[in-house]
């Protein structure tokens, strides 16, 4: 009889996602935002996932601003489910946290990791592939990654070079990952056929992760095993505030995935399972603008939120004005974004800059626009 696996999804959700200004703000940052149906980014997250485990078993890790909207959104995890950092460290401490947590309840839990703000078109397939890395992630001190095959020499992602399996069925062995090439090496990678997109998805056991970073990472994991302890207690909330701001400021990439890769295709026990399942990280507003063209295939291109529209030698075009008749005349390639209290002007091209806004924003002290 096959071995019952307890999979606990943990979901990181503590970005401000800045380059979604003006929509994205501080309390309300992009996971919390309808960009793609009624659903928020994270309610979708948690909702594709139900099928693998129930709501009991999810965690959110996000930052005090957020918290409180959370909860709200997501009525069926109760308050301990949804942690708050105290200050911002990166998703090694994040991910990390959340393993010495279940370590303690479920020595042979096996955690997902997942971002709370990617699309995902095939949700079928995407339970289909998760199974598999669960049941591999299972298995001794494996990790699995979910690589997505690449269509274009991306330089915003990071990338995952692939071996070859043993048998035909075996998963990939990962031989290295390389953090966002620039446009040659990014060609290269695309022409070789063995890179993939790294999504940002992992699964492992807590008993794997913490193993790796205490191995990789010496001075944050006793902290975070210190704060993992309190918890439930009266003195967590002193000892998180106390301990974690002396955790490493790091993602997993460079904490565990890197320095664990450096020992070998067939020593580092890091496998990436292809999934072609209609990923999308929705990192700016060109892509947000790319999917939606993607998905509802409009003969100029453009994607116009208002009430009513008209378009005159006009493509490719992003405007987000509700409540508003928009007409767009003799322009392309521009993303147009109102709110309340503000109004975005770009190109689709520059629209990576958008985050550089909130940048000038902290700087100024202009607090009632982030």
């Amino acid at each position: 009889m096959a071995k019952k696996i307890n999979f606990y999804p943990v979901i990181l959700a503590g970005g401000r996602g800045t380059r979604f200004w003006p929509m994205s703000r501080k309390r309300r940052a992009k996971q919390l935002l309808a960009l793609d149906g009624k659903q928020t980014m994270i309610q979708q997250a948690v909702s594709r996932l139900l099928a693998l485990a129930p709501a009991a078993r999810f965690w959110i890790i996000t930052n005090e601003d957020l918290q409180g909207e959370i909860a709200r959104q997501l009525p069926k995890l109760s308050k301990r489910q949804i942690v708050a950092e105290p200050v911002g460290r990166n998703t090694a401490p994040a991910i990390g946290l959340a393993a010495f947590l279940l370590l303690r309840d479920d020595p042979d839990a096996v955690i997902g990791m997942f971002p709370s703000d990617h699309v995902i078109g095939d949700e079928a397939r995407y339970r289909q592939v998760l199974k598999q890395g669960i049941s591999i992630a299972a298995e001794g001190e494996n990790i699995v990654v979910l690589g997505i095959q690449p269509t274009r020499p991306e330089t915003g992602y990071g990338y995952i070079e692939a071996g070859y399996p043993a048998r035909e069925s075996d998963p990939l062995p990962v031989r290295r990952f390389t953090e966002k090439p620039d446009v040659q090496l990014a060609a290269e990678f695309l022409n070789a056929g063995n890179y993939y997109w790294n999504s940002g998805m992992f699964l492992w056991s807590a008993r794997t992760l913490t193993n790796a970073l205490r191995e990789h990472l010496p001075k944050t994991a006793p902290l975070l095993e210190r704060i993992a302890a309190a918890f439930g207690t009266a003195k967590f909330d002193a000892t998180f505030r106390r301990l974690y701001p002396k955790c490493e400021n790091i993602s997993i990439d460079y904490a565990v995935l890197e320095p664990r890769s450096a020992k070998g295709e067939h020593n580092s026990r890091i496998f990436c399972l292809p999934a072609n399942f209609g990923w999308n990280d929705l990192g700016s507003w060109t892509a947000l603008h790319e999917h939606h063209v993607a998905k509802s295939n409009p003969a100029d291109g453009n994607v116009i939120s208002g009430a009513g529209s008209f378009t005159l030698n006009a493509e490719g075009n992003y405007v987000h004005a509700p409540g508003k008749f928009v007409a767009t005349v003799g322009v392309s390639d521009v993303v147009v974004v109102e709110t309340e209290d503000a109004l975005l002007i770009t190109t689709r091209r520059h629209s990576q800059d958008v985050g550089k806004i909130v940048k000038h924003l902290d700087e100024k002290k202009l607090n009632k626009l982030v």
